[in-house]
């Protein structure tokens, strides 16, 4: 029996030891990756300090030029859209890491009706953002959530276990080299999208992404941060009650919406768009220049 404990507790300690080396290594790796999302997670956790805070998946990631919209505002701005992460969980996570150590001026969330529907993988992209596990309590709530709190707790390499490749090969292909405050353009397609029709359905609102978008609105409110959402423009049409759910949520707590796709912007411009929900460079600074105008005119009644 005495052999079979100190065998158990010998497996224990060279279990911990190549656990935390292999954070340890995970974290530098992380540390120096060039991929598409790690330099910008780390400037968000670390050192953002712009005044004006864009924040969505990739259609932020790919729609907002922080310049064009900095020359019309007159404030910096930067483009912290993470590619992916198009759920309410995500972007609170990064709100979170945000007012830690900032207060923006503005925050403009780019939505979609993924941030209150049921889906099977709500919490998929929730990991891109475990290596700063433990440096912020409202963040890591939501890993309560996802059930890998205690998971994430116990294991220092559990936490790369999203983003161990994009780390690996980020240390040789530099995606990040063309990005400019946060904005990282998408190249011209080789064949520009054909119209496309979405149906409006009606959805099942998740209880937990309604509580947690609550919780994004109230963290901005309560700091007296000027909260936006916006819908950037898609090649696609919608009715127009497609996002009735979403935008009524807004209207219930005085955050206003400036939506460019139920009204069909750039639908006769096909040449703009990478694909049916993308605008590619060229589009995107187009995009930037109206979104720029109408979001100071929301500032400047």
């Amino acid at each position: 029996m005495k052999r079979f404990i100190y065998a158990l507790l010998c497996i224990i300690a060279m279990w911990w030891c190549f656990d935390r080396v292999g954070g340890l290594c995970m974290w530098w790796l992380n540390q120096h990756s060039q991929d598409t999302t790690s330099p910008k997670i780390k400037h968000i956790v670390e050192g953002i300090s712009e005044d004006v805070i864009l924040m969505g998946t990739s259609r932020c990631n790919g729609h907002y030029v922080p310049k064009i919209i900095q020359d019309t505002l007159g404030l910096s701005v930067y483009n912290a859209g993470v590619d992916g992460s198009d759920n309410i969980f995500a972007q609170y996570i990064v709100l979170s890491h945000i007012l830690k150590h900032h207060t923006p001026r503005i925050v403009v969330l780019e939505v979609g009706n993924s941030f209150l529907s049921e889906e099977e993988s709500a919490y998929m992209t929730t990991g891109y953002f475990a290596p700063y596990f433990g440096l912020n309590e409202k963040a890591d709530s939501v890993y309560h959530l996802s059930g890998d709190y205690w998971l994430y707790r116990l294991s220092y390499l559990y936490r790369y276990n999203t983003k161990v490749l994009a780390n690996i090969t980020g240390q040789i292909r530099h995606c990040w080299d063309n990005a400019e405050q946060g904005y990282n353009p998408n190249p011209k397609p080789l064949h520009f999208p054909n119209l496309s029709r979405w149906q409006t359905e009606d959805f099942e609102i998740n209880d937990e992404k309604k509580d947690y978008m609550c919780r994004f609105i109230r963290s901005c409110h309560e700091r007296g941060v000027f909260l936006c959402f916006s819908i950037s423009p898609s090649y696609s049409l919608v009715d127009s009650d497609y996002y009735t759910i979403l935008k009524g949520m807004a209207s219930a707590y005085n955050v206003p919406v400036l939506d460019y796709h139920t009204s069909g912007l750039y639908l006769n411009h096909p040449e703009y768009f990478k694909d049916a929900s993308h605008l590619w460079d060229k589009g995107a600074k187009l995009y930037s220049s109206v979104f720029a105008s109408d979001l100071k005119r929301l500032l400047n009644p």
